[in-house]
């Protein structure tokens, strides 16, 4: 079983050097071509590449859709049975007795029966699974006439190193009668967290749905206010997706109780060593740069957060970007010239930030570097062209659409409106919303003053046989490295080699114990990403 997984750290563990251990570094100059062997973590079948899969459920019951209904409204989630054959690009499934349910909020408004649906492979069968994953999340396009506002959205998070689900595309039919083009969304479970944090032993917050509060979030928004001591204050807020049985909040209390209590110069001091603090303000910015607010900065809902017990630090993990690009307005009126420093009120995490001149210009300096490699019209729309190109065909033949082709065209482009009611009014085009957004910027924020954060190019890194024996190459080519490290399972690290060249480096690794290890890749700016190494 080959297994890779990759995920950004900002700071480096301990520097433990063991003295046993030995690895002889190998330079090769070579011009040969070396073929791309990345090896694959799950789900990469259907996230690793631009596809649109043909997902089809066969439900036993003749009226399968009323009793998805009733389940939908029932106070528990009830997962009806279901037969599934899926197509992705390495061949066609089949699954027996699958779950399936009805989700969403205020995505449960799209018109018709193209309702959100999730998929839970095990719930009836137990360790089946597609690709590595136990449970898929399809999302219907609500209020999206372009259909690719949460993908591309998503692909944004991954390039710029943002922890956040993966995403792709499926034609979906319900025994056999077509019901409508979807996003696939990874669900945040264990797994998520094994290849994205390289940590799932601790505690996975998500924050509740606050539905029914109108524009500030209302409700019991999961603001992360602190309201005392007690667990019970929270647990409307909130909701706890691992350890469930132990069901000890004390973590997210302390944290809560951190963010509020703590003085400006406390906070300043001691926040990077409670939170992963870059990868925070560089996802709080790209919500500010995407108007993206049915997020903490507006909604205070559709994130998680996770309490790295290898770290002991906290983890942000976007969530539901389907409204991204502007389209949940939070009562303002010209979202394109949202402040840089925008939240609703009640929002400690962002008031600590910007309240801070020296937290709020590391804030700008992430804003500026998303917009320097990413959040610019000549990047963003070479993106939407792919994506358009990709689904164009599936949206014209979903006719269960919550718009019309024209709509979808022209909203690529531009601005549309529409009629009342959910999903009506002014939508914003996607380029045309970048470059008023970035209009905008290019006024409220100086980018002159900062020197620049390296671009990641991680993926042009290659490591294999994974697992390994004796030897371990690594090839890369765009990235600039500084070191290659060596950690072990506890954070420490077992060796570090500074790189001169960029080539290909071979790694003798057979005088290591077996087992797992993280061979972790430092740029000069201090960019760090890793990759799970087996050795066997």
């Amino acid at each position: 079983m080959i297994s890779i997984s990759m995920s950004s750290k900002k700071d480096m563990p301990p520097n433990f050097q063991a003295p046993m251990r030995t690895i002889i570094l190998i330079f090769l100059f070579t011009s040969l071509s070396i073929p791309n062997l990345k090896a694959q973590i799950e789900g990469d079948d259907l996230f690793g590449v631009d596809q649109i899969i043909s997902v089809d459920l066969s439900f036993y019951e003749a009226d399968y859709w009323t009793t998805l209904v009733d389940n939908y409204n029932a106070t528990e989630n009830i997962y009806l049975w279901a037969d599934l054959t899926l197509t992705d690009i390495t061949g066609t499934y089949t699954f027996d007795s699958v779950g399936v349910r009805l989700k969403g909020n205020s995505s449960y408004g799209h018109p018709g029966n193209k309702k959100a649906f999730k998929i839970d492979f095990n719930e009836f069968v137990a360790g089946q699974n597609y690709d590595g994953l136990k449970k898929l999340n399809f999302s219907n396009m609500f209020k999206d006439p372009s259909c690719m506002r949460e993908k591309v959205f998503f692909d944004v998070c991954h390039s710029a190193d943002i922890t956040a689900p993966r995403s792709s595309f499926a034609n979906v039919t319900f025994n056999g009668v077509p019901w409508g083009f979807y996003t696939v969304v990874e669900q945040i479970d264990d797994q998520f967290l094994d290849w994205s944090i390289l940590d799932d032993n601790g505690n996975l917050f998500k924050a509740g749905d606050n539905f029914g509060g109108g524009p500030s979030g209302g409700g019991n928004a999961a603001d992360l206010v602190y309201y005392g001591a007690e667990q019970s204050s929270y647990e409307a807020r909130y909701e706890l997706n691992t350890n469930e049985d132990i069901n000890d909040w004390s973590d997210l209390i302390s944290l809560i109780d951190f963010i509020n209590n703590s003085s400006a110069a406390e906070f300043q001091d001691n926040v990077d060593n409670r939170i992963e603090f870059t990868e925070y303000l560089r996802s709080a910015a790209l919500d500010n740069l995407f108007s993206n607010l049915d997020s903490y900065t507006g909604s205070a809902r559709n994130y998680y957060v996770y309490h790295n017990m290898t770290t002991d630090k906290w983890h942000w993990i976007k969530w539901d970007a389907n409204e991204a690009f502007g389209s949940y307005a939070n009562g303002q009126n010209n979202i394109t010239s949202l402040a840089l420093n925008y939240r609703n009120a009640d929002r400690p995490l962002l008031d600590k930030v910007f309240n801070d001149p020296v937290l709020y210009a590391l804030y700008k300096e992430q804003a500026c570097f998303l917009q320097e490699n990413f959040f610019n019209s000549t990047d963003m729309n070479a993106r939407i062209n792919e994506i358009r190109d990709l689904i164009q065909s599936s949206v014209y033949a979903d006719a269960n659409k919550m718009y019309t082709n024209a709509q979808f065209e022209t909203n690529i482009e531009s601005n549309i409106t529409s009629g009342g009611g959910p999903g009506g009014g002014t939508i914003y085009g996607l380029k045309s919303f970048v470059t008023a957004r970035n209009n905008y910027l290019n006024g409220a924020l100086d980018c002159s003053v900062f020197t620049g954060i390296e671009k990641p190019s991680f993926s042009d890194i290659h490591m294999y046989p994974n697992p390994a024996n004796e030897t371990l190459r690594i090839d890369w080519s765009e990235a600039q490295l500084q070191n290659i490290n060596v950690l072990d399972l506890l954070g420490r690290t077992v060796a570090t080699y500074p790189v001169m060249i960029n080539g290909t480096i071979l790694l003798d690794v057979s005088g290591l114990n077996r087992g797992i290890y993280i061979i972790q890749f430092q740029t000069k700016n201090a960019h760090l990403s890793e990759y799970k190494l087996t050795l066997e």
